[in-house]
This record gives structure tokens, sequence and C-alpha cells, in this order.
């Protein structure tokens, strides 16, 4: 990835862009979004009421992602394309229909929430593609964060608190 290409990113113009796609996004799907307080007792010990009560999903056919040139350009269409069954968008995240009764799948997207609040919306989108840039999808320390902590949930493992691990960990 040659230096022009990341400093593009790091531009105002396009970062402008993705937030506002992102607010787009989020605001167009507000009427369909659930509450996240509806895994208050599955992630018990993981996840506060308050932070669970501001969180959201929407399940849908169609993971909404922004294909923008610039993104392309940057070397990212990789990640444009590549099919998942989550992705998420500051307090709001998509699982695809299939995938929606996955609680791995909401713990993972939940992370990526704290991150987003931790980072700030302009914080993590930069970081995000930073990462990707550098490392790809699967080397990319946000990603890796958020498949630890899944992995530690399914495998049953002890409660923490993933919004001061997220604090303490970024």
């Amino acid at each position: 990835m040659d230096h022009a290409c990341k400093a593009s990113i790091n531009g105002e113009h396009v970062l402008g862009k993705i937030e506002e796609w992102i607010h787009q996004v989020n605001a167009s799907h507000e009427s369909v979004r659930q509450s996240c307080s509806a895994f208050q007792r599955e992630f018990e010990g993981f996840y506060s009421l308050a932070f669970l009560d501001t969180a959201f999903f929407v399940v849908t056919d169609n993971i909404p992602k922004p294909d923008f040139p610039e993104l392309r350009a940057a070397g990212l269409g990789d990640f444009i394309d590549m099919d998942v069954d989550g992705i998420t968008y500051n307090n709001t995240y998509y699982v695809r229909r299939g995938s929606a009764q996955s609680l791995r799948l909401h713990f993972h997207e939940l992370v990526h929430v704290a991150q987003w609040r931790e980072l700030g919306v302009p914080g993590f989108i930069t970081r995000y593609i930073q990462e990707i840039q550098q490392f790809q999808y699967n080397g990319a320390p946000l990603e890796i964060m958020a498949y630890s902590l899944d992995g530690h949930y399914q495998a049953g493992g002890q409660s923490l608190n993933i919004e001061q691990f997220v604090q303490r960990n970024l």
C-alpha cells in the first residue's frame, strides 16, 4: 500500500463521506433496529444493562458496506467485497438473517460497539481502515480483540467487563 493512498483515506473529505454514509444507513434502519438489552441475561457479567440499552442491532438480508471509489483505490476492495455475517457502525450493528440467532456474533459486534464508543466515530473509522490496510482483516488488532473476546465468551469463560477491557486495551 503506498503512502499516498493511506493519506487520502485520512483526508477530511473521505472521512466525512464515510461518517455521513454511516449516519444515513443507521437513520434509515432506525425503525427496525432492536435494543441489545434483549441479551441482558445471556451477556450478564460481560456487558452492563446501560451499555446494552444504548446499543442496537438490525437483522437484514444484505449487510450494508460503503462502496466508495476512494476506498477501493486505497486497497480496501477485498474488505468491501468480503462476505460477512455482521458489521458495526457506531452504536448499531447489522447481522445477516441466517446468523441472527448466533450469540457469539452478537457478542463480537458488541465488542466493536464498545470500540466505537471508546475511539469515537472518526477515530474508529481511521484506525480500522489503517489496520485493514496494514494487517488485512484477520490481522487487524481491533478484529483480533473482538474475536478473542467472543471466543472467551463462547468457551464459557469467566465474566469480564467488556467495556472496561476495551478501555484498558485499545
